[in-house]
């Protein structure tokens, strides 16, 4: 999801779904993190898992693809699990093209996180607003609109 570089001899972490694992493009995270943002994006079903997997050490170790890595370890996503509050919010991508064609301006990568906080502060929001309203569904109507 975050598109960084996964080091050698580093955990990281695959989808147990096997369309998400195709030989000529697998798909791999570099944290639980990163994983569990991908889960919703590609409508995966609650009996999916993250496995757990080191990368090679060198080239010349790297397994066979029908070799199973030692130490790979099954991690199932839990609905009571807590996001962490650093996670990205934003499709980069998306915004980054959004920009670019408004002003033809190039978007850091920092722009992210920044506009995560400001999203999670209106989900907060929102989140108060339903409640006092006696509702466990956060509306449209409970997000402040911009300037207002």
């Amino acid at each position: 999801m975050c598109k960084k570089p996964i080091s050698v001899g580093a955990r990281y972490y695959s989808c147990s779904v096997s369309t998400c694992n195709r030989v000529r493009d697998p798909k791999v995270f570099c944290t639980l993190a990163c994983w569990d943002a991908h889960v919703p994006i590609m409508s995966h079903r609650a009996s999916v898992w993250a496995d757990e997997q080191v990368a090679p050490t060198s080239l010349d170790s790297a397994p066979a693809p029908t070799e199973e890595p030692e130490g790979r370890r099954r991690i199932a996503r839990t609905s009571d699990s807590a996001p962490d509050s650093q996670e990205v919010l934003v499709i980069a991508s998306r915004l980054k093209d959004f920009i670019q064609k408004q002003s033809d301006f190039q978007t850091s990568a920092d722009v992210m996180e920044v506009l995560s906080d400001h999203l999670r502060l209106l989900a907060l929001e929102g989140i108060e607003r339903a409640r006092e309203d006696g509702r466990r569904t956060v509306k449209a109507r409970d997000i402040r609109r911009p300037g207002t």
